[in-house]
C-alpha cells in the first residue's frame, strides 16, 4: 500500500509563513506529478499548485507570488512553502500524488489533510 503523510499545518497570524510537507511511502516504482490542493468549509475542494516529475510547476492564481510547490524526488516529498498568509487561504490542505505502482499501474493517492488556519 501506498501511503502519503503529511505534516506542517498549524495556526498563524495573516502575513506569517508555513511549511507544509507530504512524504510517499510503501510500493512505488516512480511518482509522476505531485499536487497540493486544499478545502474550506462549505466549499469544494480546489487546486492550489502542482509540480510535475520535471519541476514544471502551475499554481492557482490566488496563491502566485506567495505560495511555492517543491518536490524532492529522492525522498518522494512534495513541500508548499505558504508565505503571506491570508485568513482566506484557511483550509485543510490536502497533497495529491499520482504513483505508478509498477510499470504498467498508476493510481492517483491522496493524503490525510492537514489543517492550516490563518487568524489574529
Amino acid at each position: 500500500q501506498v501511503q502519503l503523510v503529511e505534516s506542517g499545518g498549524g495556526l498563524v497570524q495573516p502575513g506569517g509563513s508555513l511549511r507544509l510537507s507530504c512524504a510517499a511511502s510503501g510500493n512505488i516504482f516512480k511518482v509522476n506529478a505531485m499536487g497540493w490542493y486544499r478545502q474550506a468549509p462549505g466549499k469544494e475542494r480546489e487546486l492550489v499548485a502542482t509540480i510535475a516529475s520535471t519541476g514544471n510547476t502551475n499554481y492557482a492564481d490566488s496563491v502566485k507570488g506567495r505560495f511555492t510547490i517543491s518536490r524532492d524526488n529522492a525522498k518522494n516529498t512534495v513541500y508548499l512553502q505558504l508565505n503571506s498568509l491570508k485568513p482566506e487561504d484557511t483550509a485543510v490542505y490536502y497533497c495529491n500524488a499520482e504513483i505508478m505502482e509498477n510499470i504498467l499501474r498508476f493510481r492517483y493517492f491522496w493524503g490525510q489533510g492537514t489543517q492550516v488556519t490563518v487568524s489574529s
